[in-house]
């Protein structure tokens, strides 16, 4: 596949959501854009799921979910600031949002810990490998190269609450520098020596050890808790929650003129004290009560737990909504050291990997078996959606055998308790934060691996020995003979030859794409296309190739001809709204199809008695191999006759 132009891409999407207008809200986690929209209608989920750089569109938990993959943060650079910017957030934040209680939990939740994945990976990486390098003696904890590296890699989780009071902030409308002032005031306690009397006489201390030694701690004699913040979760988001509705009444009485230091000042000789009396230690308490709770259902069967965990997990990412227990992750991993329940992810993300894998080993077709290949190996580094969007799920057996196998692998993680020592993605790469001391009795590094890579070996065996009917690999041969015959024999058995023109992909009459009643379409801004104002309902095959999108509604489906070119059939306008009832799909996503092959039947009559517009619309997504395109045929027109020139 060609490059991507991400700026482009940016510019593509927020054209087919219903353009800058109709977002309240966009963030991105570690794959997708995440959109809140004003009204969901207006975007066109098969244009933005034909677009190049798009693995697949999710509408889940209130939000409109773009997966990209990997270059997701460059395609959020590209879109307008009005949308990503601090500002903009804080607007949006004052203006509240209308999303149900559960949709508005995990949105601001993939806000506040989305931007911190990837170097909170890294570090947890980091970590690992230096709990690995010093077991095996290779480095000493008492050298000084170790200090430098391990401060490297813990400062990030030891100051974790500043970090998260500037991405909280930016979800909740608060002043980021004041919230993260507001955090650093609630570790400088436990951090810097300060003037006490013990025993009268005046000692430099921290006022945390002051506390822990038994000596009163009050705030205007009113007595003080002093709870350890370091690398806690709950309280800083709670009390940065707490601060944006104290920051915004104090806006509307401090005069515009003063109001950049007053605001402040106010907001945290008010909050620091009120954080540290009240909110802190409850929240420190809730988040124990939490992982108390927690460990005692995982206490009850931790095989059960690790199975169903590693089961649904996956399922929760099709959602969107995993980001619900990241919290809880880190929370256990804050108050405990470690984290039971993490490690159960790791065969999720493994059981995806093996089943594209067995994807991989299974099929003969070229085309397939590289995009099974790399999505695999996508997997494996702990990035799943193109696995599941693009090779399991659409196949169905092999996403099944992956889950399956995933619980077997989580079974075992349960079963060994095995632990995890921070949060990153899955991926092999961060395995070593299982690692605690392999020397020792209670070592369970082991048992995650095995956990982790039975998943993989059960997932890749069971999907090529059980993962496809006779008839799919039937197809898959035919399709693979095929490919391997030369250009001259393919356009003589029917196909057109990969240079050739479209061909219309109904009977009916001819309609140039400015003509279509669809500003998303006829601006061409999805590339140069043609329009059929459709006879029948029986929809063909422009072109030769692979299916690479057939919606579940049968409206629109995505094709990669075999000389690279990509094209979106999308039948009618707006149909997407009637959910698939006048449609029969003939083809699946990874079908492979011939130039006036059936894609679908579609009943014109009920399309019309909805109130919806049957013209079809024939899209080149790939605009950028294409040096000229035009019609080479005008008015009423035969299914399957040559109709568009595309010139490369």
């Amino acid at each position: 596949m060609a490059s991507v132009d991400y700026r482009q891409l940016a510019d593509d999407v927020l054209k087919a959501v219903g353009g800058q207008t109709n977002v309240k809200e966009v963030t991105h986690c570690a794959t997708r854009l995440r959109f809140v929209l004003a009204d969901p209608t207006k975007a066109d989920k098969p244009v933005v799921q034909g677009l190049p750089g798009v693995i697949t569109v999710v509408e889940s938990a209130g939000q409109f979910q773009v997966v990209i993959g990997n270059n997701v943060s460059q395609v959020y650079e590209g879109l307008p600031s009005a949308l990503t910017s601090d500002e903009a957030a804080a607007d949006r934040a004052t203006g509240g949002n209308r999303q149900n209680p559960l949709s508005r939990l995990i949105d601001v939740m993939s806000g506040i810990f989305g931007p911190l994945l990837g170097v909170m990976g890294a570090l947890a990486i980091l970590k690992g490998l230096l709990m690995i390098l010093t077991t095996v003696g290779v480095l000493a904890t008492t050298s000084t190269t170790y200090a430098v590296l391990f401060a490297t890699a813990d400062a990030f989780f030891a100051f974790l609450p500043v970090l998260l009071a500037a991405t909280a902030a930016r979800k909740f409308g608060s002043n980021m520098y004041t919230a993260m002032a507001l955090a650093a005031a609630m570790l400088y306690n436990q951090l810097v020596d300060v003037s006490l009397i013990v025993e009268g006489e005046a000692i430099k201390m921290t006022l945390k050890a002051f506390y822990d030694d038994g000596n009163p701690v009050t705030f205007l004699g009113i007595p003080m808790q002093l709870p350890s913040y370091t690398g806690t979760v709950i309280p800083i988001l709670l009390a940065v929650w707490g601060l944006s509705y104290l920051e915004k009444g104090l806006n509307k009485l401090v005069h515009e003129a003063v109001r950049n230091f007053v605001t402040p000042l106010i907001a945290l000789v008010i909050a620091v004290p009120v954080v540290l009396l009240t909110i802190g230690p409850a929240a420190t308490a809730l988040a124990n009560g939490i992982a108390a709770g927690l460990l005692l259902i995982y206490g009850l069967s931790p095989l059960l737990t690790g199975a169903l965990i590693a089961a649904l997990w996956q399922v929760l990412v099709i959602f969107g909504v995993h980001w619900g227990m990241v919290p809880i992750f880190l929370n256990n991993i804050a108050t405990l050291g470690y984290d039971t329940l993490k490690p159960a992810i790791w065969p999720a993300v493994m059981g995806q990997a093996g089943a594209a894998f067995g994807v991989f080993l299974k099929i003969r077709s070229a085309q397939a078996k590289g995009l099974a290949g790399t999505a695999a190996l996508s997997a494996i580094f702990g990035i799943t959606e193109p696995a599941i969007y693009g090779v399991n799920l659409p196949r169905k057996r092999p996403f099944i055998i992956g889950i399956a196998a995933a619980a077997v692998g989580g079974a075992i993680t349960g079963a060994f308790g095995v632990k995890v020592y921070g949060y990153a993605l899955s991926g092999i790469l961060q395995l070593p934060m299982g690692f605690g001391d392999p020397l020792g009795l209670g070592d369970t590094f082991i048992p995650f691996l095995v956990g982790t890579f039975t998943a993989f070996v059960l997932a890749t065996v069971g999907v090529y020995l059980f993962g496809f009917s006779k008839e799919e690999v039937q197809a898959d041969r035919e399709e693979a003979a095929r490919a391997e015959q030369p250009a001259e024999l393919h356009a003589a058995a029917g196909g057109s030859a990969p240079e050739g023109p479209l061909l219309a992909p109904a009977a009916g009459t001819l309609v140039a794409l400015p003509d279509v009643p669809d500003p998303v379409f006829s601006s061409g801004a999805m590339g140069p296309g043609f329009g059929i104002i459709p006879d029948g309902g029986e929809i063909v095959s422009p072109i030769d190739g692979t299916v690479v999108v057939a919606m579940g509604t049968g409206h629109a489906f995505g094709i990669k001809g075999d000389d690279g070119m990509e094209i979106l059939v999308h039948i009618g306008i707006d149909t997407v709204q009637l959910k698939g009832a006048p449609f029969t799909n003939a083809v699946a996503k990874g079908t492979r199809v011939r130039a006036g092959d059936h894609l679908v039947t579609a009943d014109l009559g009920a399309i019309t008695s909805a109130g919806y517009d049957t013209t079809t619309v024939t899209i080149i997504t790939s605009p950028s191999a294409v040096a000229a395109a035009d019609l080479i045929a005008a008015g009423a027109v035969r299914a399957g006759e040559p109709v568009f020139a595309v010139e490369r």
